[in-house]
């Protein structure tokens, strides 16, 4: 039995990481449509979001079902927890990017344009969910804890654009929900943020057998 547990365990690993490659390619895909105003792409976005939400059922079941057939203990249970927690953490950062995509749609749809640069905070996102990918890959701890620790930069980016958005609302009050809906997208970048810290922190705790939530 435990040869054909580590054989599934192996595999579910795989679709993991499969799932994982498909969310960036969307994620950074929706902020490109941004820099580059590609209404495209960001309509490319939405229309194929139930891929991953297929694959994320397709791996939540399959979890469940080596834990029913196998009852696995110690790292084996550990390792299943952490892949159902990562898979629900990944569908969300792909429904964050279909917002995003969204957003940006409705923002080029409306004859009152607002634009706010977003190059930066997608690429701060964008490196965080890579180095949180790679670190489940290599069962890197230290790049984890890396992760954790750039998702202040996003916080302070997303308070910028706060600020700033603050100010032009004050400047073009006829523009308020142009530059609301503009703002939004911080906060899924934000949030993107913080699912991308949470694969991070169940990477440490695959490693370190510990819970570094809240911590």
């Amino acid at each position: 039995m435990t040869g054909h547990l580590q054989r599934e365990i192996e595999k579910i690993k795989k679709e993991i990481l499969s799932l994982g490659a498909l969310v960036e390619d969307r994620f950074k895909k929706a902020v490109s449509s941004i820099r580059t105003e590609d209404l495209v792409l960001a309509q490319q976005i939405i229309d194929t979001d139930f891929e991953v939400d297929e694959l994320e059922i397709e791996i939540e079941e399959e979890c469940l079902k080596i834990l029913a057939l196998y009852q696995p203990v110690a790292t084996d249970l550990r390792v299943l927890v952490a892949i159902i927690k990562i898979n629900n953490d990944l569908e969300r950062i792909a429904d964050y990017a279909v917002n995003i995509a969204k957003r940006f749609k409705t923002s080029s749809e409306n004859p009152n344009k607002f634009r706010y640069d977003y190059t930066a905070m997608g690429e701060q996102t964008a490196k965080m969910l890579r180095m949180s990918l790679d670190s489940l890959v290599r069962m890197d701890a230290d790049m984890a804890y890396e992760v954790r620790d750039m998702d202040a930069d996003v916080n302070i980016m997303r308070n910028e654009a706060y600020d700033s958005m603050k100010q032009d609302i004050q400047k073009h009050p006829d523009m308020v929900g142009e530059i609301i809906n503009m703002y939004l997208i911080s906060r899924h970048l934000e949030r993107i943020g913080d699912h991308t810290t949470n694969i991070a922190e169940e990477v440490i705790y695959l490693i370190e057998g510990e819970i570094v939530r809240h911590t």
